[in-house]
């Protein structure tokens, strides 16, 4: 049997890099879905994809960002598939880069608003959701960036993914007796565009990778597999953690 099966998901960022890798694998294990980003042709290239090997998934253009797409995806979700079981909100943002005293108001604000107000936004319209069918797992993308370490010119984005955890803490203890578990995935250095954008160059890429444990950058799909654990019944006593999937950066020294 699929670990999802029966099962339906929303997945944002779902585009590109870790979204589109989890929405690709929670389709193989079974979830009905429903797609999310900004840009609707390449949601529209993906949802043929797992169209075409036998998935079943609904395409919706929007900015996380708004509150109203965060009802609009739940509604979706709810007339197409009966209700809603499991959310990956992995849409983010690196914002503005550069110092405290260099970045720009909008630039801050740009960073929290995607990253911090969307996990707000999501969370009251999805937990009611999944309470209503008993429950569910919810799951925040975050970052190590501002929880274990800290990198210069990133503080804007590392503000708002640490705003992330302490929102995925609390929301864990006022709804686990409601059988929602919600919890955060803290990716390191991913092959993704968001990564790229940070990794220029193959010097950059070389210097990023030798910072963690492992010496490389990990593959979107890596990540998707710590997605599918926290939304699958193997997580099913774990909740308000923190997971780490980022090839030990956050304890190496060498």
């Amino acid at each position: 049997m699929k670990s999802l099966d029966g099962k339906s998901a929303i997945v944002t960022g779902a585009s590109f890099g870790i979204g589109r890798a989890t929405a690709k694998l929670f389709a193989r294990e079974g979830a009905r879905l429903v797609l999310v980003a900004r840009r609707r042709e390449p949601l529209e290239a993906l949802a043929q994809e797992i169209a075409a090997a036998g998935g079943e998934c609904l395409p919706f253009a929007g900015d996380v960002a708004d509150d109203g797409t965060a009802e609009g995806v739940v509604a979706a979700a709810t007339r197409a598939f009966g209700g809603l079981d499991i959310a990956f909100n992995n849409a983010g943002s690196l914002g503005e880069m550069g110092a405290v005293s260099d970045i720009s108001v909008a630039g801050w604000r740009e960073a929290i608003e995607t990253n911090l107000t969307s996990a707000f936004f999501a969370a009251r319209h999805q937990i009611p959701a999944m309470r209503a069918r008993g429950g569910g797992s919810l799951i925040f993308t975050s970052t190590f960036v501002g929880h274990t370490a800290g990198f210069p010119g990133m503080s804007a984005y590392a503000a708002s993914k640490a705003g992330v955890i302490g929102l995925v803490r609390n929301l864990a203890v006022e709804h686990g007796q409601h059988g929602v578990r919600v919890n955060a995935l803290l990716p390191g250095a991913v092959d993704t565009p968001m990564g790229r954008s940070v990794a220029t160059s193959d010097e950059m890429r070389t210097f990023i990778a030798g910072l963690n444990a492992m010496k490389r950058i990990a593959e979107p799909e890596e990540i998707a597999r710590a997605a599918l654990f926290l939304a699958s019944d193997a997580s099913s006593f774990m909740t308000g953690a923190a997971m780490l999937v980022d090839g030990g950066v956050s304890v190496n020294h060498t």
